[in-house]
Parts: structure tokens; sequence; C-alpha cells
């Protein structure tokens, strides 16, 4: 792996980009999927007659997130081929605007502890997403917590058990913990398994997902009424300190809106809080619970 020259212009590019901006007040997108289906070998993910089976590089996502104010991004591996988080870190040696990859290793291949020690040499691997399945992921992930990596997830019965088990491990739960956004009584289940999850302090939830996987109707609703009833339920779980920003782009077009369309609605749900709450929620959450480094 390499971390050159063309890694050094790049930073001085994004540099420039946020000349001005505090360490805080830069503005991070924590959920975007970068792939090429197109490449030699293809890719898993997505599937060919999915609308967003397209070449997705950092090119395609900087000219839809810099307009609408996005400083840089951290990129989630969808894809379950192991060499596909190196894909990603190339790609990210060439381009500063990613900030982070949260890698797809599965806690339960007998490899996972190599393949961990291989790729978070890389400062831009900033932890791993995983499916969990049973209790004996623990010492895999007690790997990622000595490493002073993170764990993105959703929320099921074994969050509970991780965050007691594992404290200093960071749990970044995704996509508004599964609270489904229909305009119809959310499922109470639902929110009592996000509420018994964010009884941990070490335990974050992204605002992402909510107009491609949290509402079904297409067009997506665009007005923040529609959104507020649910989205109040998880901010009053997890409040201000650990609510964080993801537009889940490409996915998101799914929605049948825009990039543009997704920012503003989290936008527009944070700016009814309190004045704090924007730069915590855009910016320096995502910095708290990924600990990513200035490129």
């Amino acid at each position: 792996m390499t971390y050159g020259r063309s890694m050094q212009e790049g930073a001085a590019t994004l540099n420039q980009n946020l000349q001005g901006k505090t360490a805080y007040s830069v503005i991070v997108d924590t959920h975007i999927h970068l792939y090429d289906p197109h490449r030699p070998e293809g890719a898993p993910w997505p599937e060919p007659d999915d609308q967003i089976y397209l070449t997705t590089l950092p090119d395609r996502c900087i000219a839809l997130a810099r307009p609408a104010g996005v400083d840089g991004a951290i990129v989630v591996e969808c894809s379950e081929w192991v060499e596909d988080n190196q894909w990603i870190l190339d790609l990210a040696d060439e381009e500063p605007f990613l900030l982070g990859l949260v890698g797809n290793l599965d806690v339960h291949n007998d490899r996972f502890s190599e393949n961990l020690d291989r790729f978070a040499k890389h400062p831009v691997f900033r932890g791993i997403r995983a499916r969990l399945r049973k209790p004996d992921d623990l010492d895999g992930l007690r790997q990622l917590a000595d490493l002073d990596l993170s764990l993105d997830s959703g929320v099921n019965d074994l969050t509970a058990i991780i965050a007691t088990e594992i404290p200093e491990l960071r749990i970044i739960i995704n996509h508004c913990a599964g609270i489904k956004m229909e305009g119809d009584e959310p499922d109470q289940a639902a929110i009592d398994q996000m509420r018994r999850a964010a009884e941990y302090p070490n335990v974050f939830c992204k605002l992402s997902g909510m107009m491609d996987l949290r509402c079904t109707i297409r067009p997506a609703p665009t007005d923040i009424d529609h959104y507020a009833p649910y989205l109040d339920l998880i901010w009053d779980a997890f409040g201000e300190e650990r609510m964080i920003f993801g537009s889940d782009w490409p996915v998101s077009d799914r929605s049948d809106r825009s990039y543009a369309d997704v920012f503003k609605l989290a936008q527009d749900y944070v700016a009814t809080k309190p004045a704090s709450a924007k730069e915590k929620v855009f910016s320096a959450n995502a910095r708290r619970a990924y600990k990513w480094k200035d490129r």
C-alpha cells in the first residue's frame, strides 16, 4: 500500500477546499457506496437490474455532494469480496474527499483477524460493517476495539450485548435504527429495540436512509412533517451528541429524489433542534465515531 505523492497532492487540494474551516466544521457524509460493475472483475453488488447499477466512483459523488455543501465522505463497503476493501483504499489514495472506509469483513471468517490487521494499517480504514448473527463474534470485535476502530451495524438483540461486553467499541447503528417512516404508526418493537441500544453511551445512530429505505413512497416525500414524528423518537433516544448524518448515496437514488433533496431533508430536520446540533450531527459526531484523520 502506498500513501505517497498522489495522496499528498490530493490532500493539498482538500486543504484548499477547507480553508478557513475548523476541524469540526467540515461537513461529512458518513454513508456512501462506491463500486464499478463494469470493471473486468465486475462487482457482486448491486444487481444488474438495479437502477443504481452504474459505475459509481468518487467523481460522481463529489459532483453532487460538494455543491450541496459536503466536504468529505465515509465509504461503507457493500461488497463481500475482501479485496474490494483494498480497491476503495486505492481510490482514497488518489482522492482525499474520501475521509474513511468502513470495510466489509466477515467476523466469522477464519482469516478475519489477519484481514483486519492488514487493512487497519491504512489510515483511511476506520472500521467494519458487520451483519452479526451470534455472540461468538465478540473476539473479533474486541480486536476491532483494540485497534480503536468502529463497528457499523443494524440494531438487533446482540447490540446491547456487544455494547455491554465491549464498552470501548464505538457502535454506529445504520439507517435510523430500522424505524419505518411510511406515514402510519411506528412499530413499537422496533422502537423498544432502538431505545435499548441507545442506553449505551458508545452507541451512535445514523440519520440516514430516510427516503430510500425507511420510506417506500415514490417519489419519496420531501416535507419534513412526514418524517419528523419518527425522527423525533430516534432523536429523543440518542440526542444531538450521538446522531450522525449519512446520505446512503447512491442507494438514495431509489427514492426518486436527488442527493441535494436527501441532504436538505436532514438539514431541515436538524434545524428544528437547538443551534448546537448542526455542527455535531454534520461534523463533530462523525469525527468522534470514526476518528477519521485529517488529509
